[in-house]
């Protein structure tokens, strides 16, 4: 019959036990995990170098690059677009479309962070647009460990529209700082918002704020490439007010002309015509 004694050195020898099975396994698992190139330092030796020099181990490159893209805010919606799952070759598809598959290829290949220059991908709905500009940011990330920032271009002014708020703990510049130091901004939809005074004036400081030091933009819109309406008409112009209401809105009319002439500046343009493949392949998985 077990005494208290007895019972007390029992009980401490299981949990003693069992801590140390705790522990051996904790080890076994860390001992599974330590990269097997760089044992653990992050550093591993460069073949033939001289005097044992080391770079660094892909393990750490992987881990920054994870970081890196959950840093990016990439939406759901697009976390499976790359570059190399970009269908250009459907049937029906525009020839512009593949073309812009060569430019944002060769945008990667021959990225200087230095120069700033971004793009523009102009195109209507569906044409792929924000599937190339999430495949340029990934493989920015992990070719070059370039910081990049996906925002949509109306949950951002909603952003800091609500920064003004005052039950809202975060500033104007709160929002806008990581806008604005990103390597690489990919601003989606651009001229989304109905056009104010106020979105043209916040427009105005992002991008002349990223022009000014030298960052890289990427941007997507619906919008034609083409001057506002109250540029291409002159006052003796015979247009009826109906027709030219009627009238498409170009990128002039959303962003206003100073805008666009920068991103001409900031920019290299790229068009993608054709129809929406989205509702195209939605029709025909129905038929």
């Amino acid at each position: 019959m077990y005494t208290e004694n007895k019972r007390f050195r029992v009980a401490a020898q299981a949990v003693s036990g069992a801590e140390l099975s705790t522990q051996s396994k904790y080890k076994m698992k860390i001992a599974a995990e330590v990269c097997p190139q760089c044992a653990g330092s992050g550093w591993k030796p460069v073949p033939g170098a001289p005097e044992r020099g080391v770079t660094r181990c892909d393990c750490q490159l992987q881990a920054r690059g994870g970081a890196l893209i959950a840093a990016a805010r990439i939406p759901k919606r697009y976390e499976h677009c790359e570059l190399s799952n970009f269908d250009s070759d459907f049937t029906g598809a525009d020839p512009s479309i593949a073309l812009a598959q060569i430019s944002a290829s060769h945008f990667v290949q021959e990225f200087n962070p230095r120069d700033g220059k971004g793009l523009l991908l102009v195109g209507g709905i569906g044409t792929g647009k924000t599937h190339l500009a999430v495949g340029i940011l990934k493989e920015l990330i992990a070719a070059r460990g370039s910081s990049c920032l996906f925002c949509d271009y109306r949950e951002l002014l909603k952003q800091i529209q609500n920064s003004y708020n005052d039950s809202v703990h975060a500033t104007e510049l709160q929002v806008l700082r990581p806008v604005f130091d990103a390597d690489v901004l990919l601003l989606d939809e651009l001229g989304a918002v109905k056009p104010s005074e106020w979105v043209w004036d916040t427009v105005s400081l992002i991008l002349n704020t990223r022009y000014n030091d030298n960052r890289t933009t990427i941007i997507t819109t619906n919008f034609a490439d083409e001057p506002a309406g109250s540029v291409t008409r002159s006052p003796s112009s015979s247009l009826s007010s109906a027709r030219a209401a009627a009238r498409e809105e170009t990128l002039g009319d959303r962003i206003g002309e100073r805008m666009r002439s920068r991103l001409q500046e900031m920019c290299r343009i790229v068009k993608m015509d054709g129809p929406d493949f989205r509702q195209k392949f939605k029709s025909a998985s129905f038929g």
